[in-house]
């Protein structure tokens, strides 16, 4: 992307080299989705209002119109009134039941007295789902903050009345966007075992295109609008942006730093915005950018976060502005204010100013010129890095913050985070723990270990993404996260010991089977228990074979009682 930047100072040439030096690298192309329309579109709302589109839309598009019966009314009821309604026009008067899907493939339900069923199918369309909605209702059936590709509820806004009226009859045909992720089931953190834990991308998703899945999640490609945010949450990084890839946006921003500094350039603001409203944005505001501000555009700023935020400022940057456009979901801002809470958190404990990033919401060009002109240079390190972009965010935040830290004014030993933060140890309230492992079974980062020879429960720190699987596994609510950042690196690795025991022997064998803890426990809970007297509570302390030569032993018994 090119702007019409100023280049009058050591600053703004330095900014043209370093502009030139990001478009230069292309980022590694991604899938495509596809989408067919052939025009069908399904009109919901008053009646008066569905009329006078229809009548817009006539020739156009086939419309189904779909407006609310009377409340008496009991059965479904198909009107072709070839008065008001031009030819191949459909009228329904009944409430839909259900709704769902995307550009070329909308599923649309009445209930009838046989039942849900398909309306496409009741009006004789030739096909069972429709291309295209206008959603004339408030609210509108489909409420997620960003609405599905093809649909359009424009509610009370006139003028997004008028934009989706024109809109319409242009999406017919074949269409294709990117794939904007990539999800890794083996390192995800929502469930294991039927548990649930982490739910981040599910609450950041501003589409409704993430779903709970078994253990997993499932993304609707189709339904994602590239917000990106998903990957921003993800404590794991089991979901990638694509659209570029970390790596290729990493390589990209050292090459522009460095191009900057090495063409003399100082202390280079980056100046963070959307490919829509925020590229039109900094082309308005071009001429009077300060000459040490960088735009760089992405896909939406959403997509971005600590990775790419602390990677900036170890390879040069001394300061970030993130710019927001309105009618960002909610849901996009709200995660971004966490990850920027958790980042103020970690640079401010290290000594770094807390200006270091900003998010600036546009209200009017003045304003957020204004905004961007007075941001000062938080950050000036005499040693930015100079190692390559790569894919795993979790390491590429570590070797970041790493590098901060080397060279912090007030290198502290640890950051304590707020709750959330994908980063800190477990407790452990030993006295509780009987070492039965269940959290070890449940971990998904491998953060909680076995012991190799003897009944131990190991953590290592750097692994954990305190996704809380290990406190809800526990039958003894004995363990849980605590989230901090420890920024020695050795003792991040290292393996420490939570929890030792000496194995419990066989009472009949001698050989270790169980930890004393985990006997005691089950022993002290069913000793009263009239199931488990004399040698079935004996049992409990034998192990599998000696258990089950015991049942033996006295079936043989009671049989030959029975005999005589």
């Amino acid at each position: 992307m090119s702007y019409d930047l100023p280049h009058s100072t050591l600053d703004g040439r330095a900014r043209v080299e370093a502009l030139r030096r990001l478009n230069q690298i292309k980022p590694e192309s991604t899938s495509l989705v596809a989408y067919r329309s052939s025009g069908d579109l399904l009109i919901i709302g008053p009646q008066d209002r569905a009329l006078d589109a229809v009548q817009r839309l006539a020739g156009q598009l086939r419309c189904t119109v779909v407006v609310s019966a009377d409340t008496s009314a009991v059965s479904l009821t198909l009107n072709i009134d070839s008065g008001s309604m031009p030819e191949e026009q459909v009228m329904v008067r009944q409430s839909l039941s259900g709704l769902s899907g995307h550009l070329g493939n909308f599923q649309a339900t009445v209930d009838t007295p046989q039942g849900e069923c398909n309306l496409a199918e009741l009006v004789a369309r030739r096909r069972k789902e429709f291309d295209l909605v206008l959603d004339l209702q408030t609210p509108p059936m489909i409420r997620h903050e960003l609405k599905p590709p093809g649909y359009y509820a424009p509610g009370d806004d006139l003028h997004g009345l008028e934009q989706a009226l024109d809109e319409l009859p242009g999406m017919v045909g074949e269409f294709e966007k990117p794939t904007y992720y990539q999800y890794d089931p083996s390192i995800c953190a929502h469930g294991r075992s039927g548990l649930t834990a982490c739910t981040r991308c599910l609450d950041a998703c501003p589409a409704g295109a993430i779903s709970a899945m078994g253990d997993g999640i499932a993304a609707d490609s189709q339904l994602c609008q590239g917000a990106g945010v998903c990957a921003t949450a993800c404590p794991s990084g089991a979901i990638r942006y694509r659209y570029p890839g970390l790596k290729d946006t990493l390589e990209r921003l050292r090459g522009a730093l460095k191009g900057y500094r090495q063409s003399g350039g100082r202390r280079a603001l980056l100046l963070f915005h959307d490919a829509q409203q925020g590229r039109a944005l900094v082309q308005r505001l071009a001429a009077d950018l300060p000459e040490n501000c960088i735009p760089i555009e992405v896909e939406d700023t959403g997509s971005i976060g600590l990775d790419t935020w602390f990677s900036a400022l170890v390879y040069g940057a001394a300061g970030l502005m993130l710019l927001s456009m309105p009618g960002r979901p909610n849901s996009v801002l709200s995660e971004l204010k966490f990850q920027l809470e958790l980042a103020d958190a970690l640079l401010s404990n290290m000594g770094y100013s807390d200006q270091a990033l900003g998010l600036y919401k546009h209200r009017d060009d003045q304003h957020t010129l204004a905004a961007i002109t007075q941001a000062k240079s938080a950050i000036c390190l005499e040693r930015p890095a100079e190692y390559a972009g790569m894919e795993d965010k979790r390491t590429v935040i570590r070797f970041a913050l790493d590098h901060l830290h080397a060279q912090a004014p007030v290198p502290r030993p640890l950051t304590l985070l707020p709750a959330g933060a994908p980063y800190g140890e477990v407790w452990l309230a030993g006295e509780r723990c009987t070492l039965c492992l269940a959290c070890v079974s449940q971990c998904p980062s491998g953060a909680l270990l076995a012991g190799t020879d003897k009944p131990q429960l190991r953590f290592i720190e750097q692994n954990c993404v305190q996704c809380g699987l290990c406190a809800r596994s526990c039958p003894e609510d004995a363990i849980g996260p605590s989230p901090r950042y420890l920024h020695h690196a050795e003792q991040r690795r290292t393996i420490r010991i939570l929890k030792e025991e000496e194995p419990f022997c066989c009472i009949d064998c001698g050989k270790p089977f169980a930890t004393k803890g985990v006997i005691d426990h089950m022993t002290n809970k069913l000793r009263h228990h009239s199931m488990f007297q004399g040698e079935t509570l004996r049992r409990i302390k034998m192990c599998e074979d000696c258990r089950v030569k015991s049942m033996f032993n006295e079936e043989q018994i009671i049989g030959t009682s029975n005999n005589k």
